[in-house]
């Protein structure tokens, strides 16, 4: 058998072939010598075709189990997987094996279309075939990419019933599959009762966090790793996840030190580590550092490189610098993806550029082939809403081709409290309450507008009705990293142990801007308070807590990077673009839809936000 899988591999023609009264089960040798074809010269799909056929006319069949497993598994290794020519030839095999049935398992959880990997393991179980170590993970994979809940858990309970669910492998991807599906509670339970662990445990862990909202506790678990008694080095995709933690917690410091490893231990070269940097640099407001990373990058930039920084750019409020950088995207004749128009359309929007908004929108379709999403629509709502064309928003909205969703009106609502538009902000809360009821954000945005124009006696009984409702004001918050800690500030916040200092830093901020002629913005700041109380209300907006404290903890003339969850309020705006202005300080804010670069008293937004 050995010597067989051996046979140097001659051309198809020059192989005898046996005759037509051949039983139609073959003799060893001559199915020993198409499985050692199979093993040794099978480098295209041509190739395979030809040992099928010569299969067939020397007494081979593809029902024969032994034969199908090694074809099945050459087919599948191919790359692009022929799916569709392997699920032909399975259907022949009269009993396929465990390890023909996790072929095609695990050729279904990696394409793009897993659903019938699911299909596979029930004809599996239907023909008493037991699945064994690869079967489970495969599967978990599979529901993983499908987000489908209740068949993971069926697996689950699968695997555990076989015994199999204590194999780091089955519980490597479980973790994966419940962190997908957004149970990280579930998924660290996975991980947690674990015995052994390797480094795809904690990548997986790790990266279930980072990338789903939860930086904070990703974090953490680095922090464990790192300590973890016979930990194992991180790699590449641990590295990744780490900057999309440090991304989304704005942690600049961290990030940086985790760059200097990348470089340290020769990881800088990979080109998902030098995107992964981009958008850490982008979304920390160094857009300087994100172009050095860029142009460092050389031949190994990828689409995905350019639309991170135009994305940035236009965040960041460079928005004709991020255009510049598109077309020169299209110098190099790359082809944008959606997310890279959704970058532009934002930059349009974000810097007032109506028009050539509505010209890249329309070469979407034309040049690109890029059928506009909702995303896309919502970009050209935000842009005519912000330029004060709200009744040109509305219609837009009432002609669109796909029905809009909660954003959409959302961003309406918006544009209707900034330019005080009452009859079509009322609209959109209608819609809103239909399509997504008890959104904290809509009340406040609609509460703004009925202050903006005056009409008191409606805020007060939205906030009534907030309070009969059970819904409650998401409180804002703000985070500031100092050395290798990230602090954290709500309003009127004394948890810190430097409190005193900080609220006497306001204080001295506050005689500071009296005697610049500073007038408070108190517009939307509730009505049945006292005017001062207003002002103090003002006063300790959790972004000017976490300002005071960086500028009582850090040295002069270094920036200062803040984080909020909410959008800067119009009186924040003036103050911070003042305090540079005093401290000679610059202050970077990523707020929940931008950044604001504040500098000696103006910001890069250009008061357009």
């Amino acid at each position: 058998m050995q010597a067989n899988q051996q046979t140097s591999c001659k051309p198809l023609s020059s192989l005898t072939l046996t005759s037509s009264l051949d039983p139609p089960f073959p003799k060893p040798p001559i199915l020993n010598r198409c499985i050692a074809y199979l093993q040794t010269c099978v480098k295209s799909l041509p190739v395979l075709k030809q040992i099928h056929a010569y299969s067939i006319r020397s007494g081979v069949p593809l029902s024969h189990p032994h034969f199908a497993k090694h074809f099945i598994y050459a087919l599948v290794s191919l790359f692009p997987t022929p799916l569709s020519y392997a699920q032909r030839v399975f259907s022949q095999v009269s009993y396929p094996n465990v390890f023909t049935y996790n072929t095609m398992i695990r050729a279904y959880a990696e394409s793009t279309y897993p659903h019938p990997a699911l299909v596979i393991h029930k004809q599996m179980l239907r023909s008493a075939t037991p699945p064994d170590t690869h079967t489970y993970p495969f599967l978990i994979k599979a529901c993983a990419k499908l987000l489908s809940l209740r068949d993971g858990e069926v697996v689950h309970a699968q695997s555990t019933k076989n015994g199999l669910e204590t194999l780091v492998f089955v519980k490597n991807s479980l973790v994966h599959f419940y962190g997908a599906c957004g149970l990280f509670e579930s998924a660290y339970k996975v991980f947690d009762g674990m015995c052994e662990r390797n480094l795809v445990t904690w990548n997986s862990i790790i990266n279930g966090f980072a990338v789903n909202g939860r930086p904070n506790e990703a974090l953490t678990l680095f922090r464990e790793m790192d300590s973890d008694e016979g930990s194992v080095e991180p790699d590449g995709f641990t590295m990744v996840s780490l900057l999309c933690a440090c991304a989304e917690l704005g942690a600049l410091a961290l990030g940086r030190r985790v760059h200097v490893y990348l470089a340290k231990v020769g990881l800088y070269g990979n080109s998902h580590v030098g995107n992964a940097l981009i958008d850490l640099y982008a979304k920390c407001g160094g857009i300087d550092e994100a172009y050095k990373v860029f142009d460092e990058m050389g031949t190994r930039k990828t689409v995905v490189s350019w639309t991170s920084l135009i994305v940035g750019l236009a965040v960041n409020g460079f928005g004709k610098e991020a255009l510049e950088l598109f077309a020169n995207m299209e110098e190099e004749r790359l082809v944008p993806t959606e997310i890279t128009l959704v970058g532009v359309l934002y930059a349009c929007s974000h810097c007032g550029l109506v028009d050539d908004g509505f010209r890249y929108f329309d070469r979407m379709r034309e040049e690109y082939g890029i059928v506009p999403k909702i995303e896309h629509y919502g970009c050209m709502i935000d842009l005519l809403g912000r330029a004060g064309r709200v009744d040109e928003a509305h219609n837009y909205i009432m002609n669109m081709p796909l029905e809009p969703n909660a954003v959409v009106w959302r961003t309406l609502l918006g544009a209707c409290a900034m330019h005080k538009k009452l009859e079509h902000g009322e609209v959109a809360w209608a819609r809103l309450v239909e399509l997504d009821p008890g959104h904290s954000g809509d009340y406040v945005l609609l509460s703004n507008l009925y202050a903006a124009v005056g009409r008191w006696g409606d805020v007060h009984k939205l906030r009534r009705s907030m309070l009969k409702g059970g819904v409650r004001k998401m409180p804002g918050h703000s985070l500031v990293e100092l050395g290798n800690s990230v602090y954290e500030f709500v309003m009127g916040d004394r948890s810190n142990p430097d409190s005193d200092d900080i609220y006497e830093k306001l204080e001295e901020i506050a005689k500071k801007l009296r005697l610049e002629g500073y007038v408070p913005r108190t517009v939307n700041v509730l009505a049945d308070i006292e005017e001062e109380e207003k002002e103090t209300a003002l006063n300790y907006h959790s972004e000017r807590l976490a300002i005071a404290f960086a500028l009582l903890k850090s040295p002069p003339g270094t920036p200062i990077r803040i984080v909020k969850n909410l959008r800067v309020c119009e009186d924040c705006h003036l103050v911070t673009k003042l305090i540079t202005k005093f401290y000679d300080r610059e202050i970077i804010v990523r707020d929940r839809s931008r950044f604001h670069h504040f500098k000696g008293g103006s910001c890069s937004c250009k008061d357009y936000w």
